[in-house]
């Protein structure tokens, strides 16, 4: 990385930058807190001090487990500046899940918030952030940052764990650095504000936190997502630059009377990733905020967020692609049958791939022989080059022998003006093997809109076959931890009001 400053995922604070400018301004508590980079830096290096005074080892794996906080960034920072490995936990995990994580990983020590200190496990170590055992631990003073090996790991990131116990994805230092050092040189984003509500245990929050650390911006950083709190924040600290998954996005535009009131003049860009936007939330974004750019992201956890970008010609991305392959990373489509085409499954080879799966022998990473990581998503790619997302592949399901992707049916559902949010699932079915069902979140223009109607709209505009078979409709839908929708939850449901009309 010739001229790039930074080399410790912990450290991304440049040196020569103005100490002063505020890296954070923290809405976790009662009142904003304004937290400069030099205040920022210095309880990094504190924690820091504290570990390896504490008697802890490079290596060693600190858990996080916390709502975002600027103490979370410190203890996160602190523990790779020192050569620990930090270890972000989905605090929506269930306590026994927690629990696996800590053992999975090993950690020999836990940052926590009140809130869930008492999830942390009997057994493990506890400092409560912000408490006395806090202020305890922190050793004020200068800190070198450690000089990490090659592939040496800075970070664990866990899974959802939606399908099977979550899977540790080992992050090196360099992967992310290198993820960072291509969006610097994607965009000038120094005049930029960036609001952070997602989850910071997830790659989409982290990411960005990154970024914005080591361009030198402001980050106002949310405790956790609130639609309301999330919507003054904007107006408030007049944010420029917002990020998240497409329900969260959904569930901001659902506040109608507050969006009306908020000023939303000073956002430029809007980011969304980690799930497909449909056309319809397309079209509200533009209209709550007119001034800003649209992006369509796309990453994973194994193998980073730098995947695709604008295209080299100039030519405008259509509206649900997420862009043209970035010029420095090897992308291909393998089909079914394993031949490399215009459709099948993204496959992705560059420096920000994990190492592995941390302490899961059961598993073989999904790589291939020559190097490219196998990302389970199933794209189309059209003329230009411009890629599009049509599904998961272990979302897809068969439907009377046809091949059925819930986002493709959602897409469908939501091109009707009395839809949201939808979202698809497949039921167990005596004659189809399985049958696509739908949940329905309505507009305001939808009141009326009934299950015949949404039946009669699928029909109209895309194969029979999928057609949702059942319609039910709710106020929100159901979120998991990473803000994405919880399908498991609305199967559940799904089961419940069938065998209710038994």
């Amino acid at each position: 990385m010739s001229g790039f400053p930074f080399f410790n995922q912990g450290a991304l604070i440049g040196s020569g930058r103005d100490p002063g400018a505020t890296a954070l301004i923290d809405l976790s508590g009662a009142a904003p807190r304004h937290i400069s980079y030099a205040a920022l830096d210095a309880m990094a290096n504190a924690v820091a001090r504290g570990l390896l005074k504490r008697g802890l080892m490079r290596g060693d794996r600190i858990g996080i487990l916390a709502a975002n906080s600027a103490e979370f960034l410190a203890a996160l920072y602190g523990a790779q500046r020192a050569g620990l490995v930090a270890v972000p936990v989905n605090w929506r995990f269930p306590p026994a899940t927690v629990g696996y994580v800590l053992r999975n990983s090993g950690a020999v020590l836990v940052f926590c918030d009140a809130a869930r200190r008492a999830t942390v496990p009997e057994g493990v170590a506890a400092v409560e952030m912000g408490s006395a055992e806090w202020d305890a631990l922190l050793d004020p003073g200068p800190f070198a940052p450690v000089v990490p090996e090659p592939a040496e790991p800075a970070l664990f990131l866990y899974t959802s764990g939606s399908t099977g116990r979550p899977k540790g994805v080992v992050l090196s230092h360099q992967s992310h650095l290198w993820v960072v050092e291509q969006r610097l040189k994607g965009a000038d984003i120094g005049r930029e504000r960036a609001l952070i509500a997602a989850p910071l245990y997830h790659m989409n929050g982290l990411a960005l936190a990154q970024l914005c650390c080591a361009a030198h911006v402001t980050v106002v950083l949310l405790p956790q997502f609130d639609a309301r709190a999330y919507l003054r924040a904007i107006g408030e600290h007049r944010v420029t630059w917002i990020t998240g998954v497409p329900p969260m996005i959904a569930m901001l535009l659902q506040e109608r009377a507050l969006l009306a009131e908020t000023d939303t003049s000073s956002v430029r860009h809007v980011r969304c990733g980690s799930a497909p936007t449909s056309p319809a939330l397309l079209e509200a974004i533009r209209a709550a905020f007119p001034q800003a750019r649209f992006v369509n992201g796309y990453g994973t956890t194994e193998a980073g967020p730098v995947v695709f970008g604008p295209h080299p010609g100039g030519l405008a991305t259509p509206p649900l692609s997420v862009g043209y392959p970035h010029p420095a990373v090897e992308l291909r489509l393998r089909a079914a049958g394993g031949s490399i085409g215009d459709e099948g499954v993204l496959e992705q080879r560059c420096p920000a791939m994990m190492n592995g799966y941390w302490n899961r022998p059961d598993i073989t990473p999904p790589i291939t022989p020559d190097g490219f990581y196998v990302t389970g998503d199933v794209f189309r790619r059209d003329e230009h080059g411009f890629h599009t997302v049509a599904g998961r592949v272990d979302d897809m399901f068969i439907s009377g022998g046809e091949n059925i992707f819930p986002s493709e049916v959602e897409k469908v559902l939501e091109m009707h003006p009395g839809v949201e949010q939808s979202a698809v699932i497949p039921l167990p079915d005596e004659i189809k093997g399985t049958k696509p069902v739908a949940f329905i979140v309505r507009s305001t223009s939808g009141a009326a809109i009934d299950e015949a109607a949404v039946k009669a709209h699928a029909l109209a505009h895309a194969p029979a076959f999928m057609h949702p078979r059942r319609v039910w409709f709710l106020d929100a839908l159901p979120l998991m931890g990473t803000n994405k929708i919880d399908k498991a939850q609305l199967a559940a449901w799904a089961r419940e009001r069938l065998g209710g009309e038994d």
